[in-house]
């Protein structure tokens, strides 16, 4: 469970639309949600916060390290906790799911590669777009 004090850390004044926007991304059933996602959920809870209150709280948010936003191609942008160690994304390209995933041989070859060329490694983003396959 987030708490405020994890706003505090991260330089952020406790506000009740701060507080109720990091509670929502922290319990909600999907890990990736848009900023009109948070804003439709708060609205089903009762919370009375605007949309673009919403948006500037998770651009807030970005900035302080608390959430990471993906810009998948062919979608709006997706925020999730930062919360949770490195993982890369599978998106389907139907449904717009957003499948988290790790694999350690991927790791590895990716930083050989790397190393191959000269390089070293800062940081990456890897993300596959799938489809469900006919059966």
């Amino acid at each position: 469970m987030v708490e405020n004090s994890e706003l505090r850390k991260a330089g952020l004044k406790v506000t009740l639309p701060r507080v109720k926007i990091l509670q929502m991304l922290d319990s909600a059933g999907q890990r990736h949600m848009s900023a009109e996602d948070v804003y439709k959920s708060l609205m089903e809870a009762g919370d009375d916060v605007g949309l673009a209150t919403v948006y500037r709280v998770l651009t807030q948010f970005e900035a302080a390290g608390l959430v990471v936003r993906h810009n998948f191609d062919g979608g709006h942008a997706v925020f999730e906790l930062a919360d949770s160690g490195h993982h890369d994304h599978m998106v389907c390209v139907d449904s717009g799911d957003v499948i988290e995933f790790f694999d350690a041989e991927i790791e590895r070859r990716q930083k050989e590669i790397v190393k191959e060329h000269g390089f070293e490694l800062v940081d990456h983003n890897l993300v596959l777009y799938v489809r469900k396959k006919a059966e």
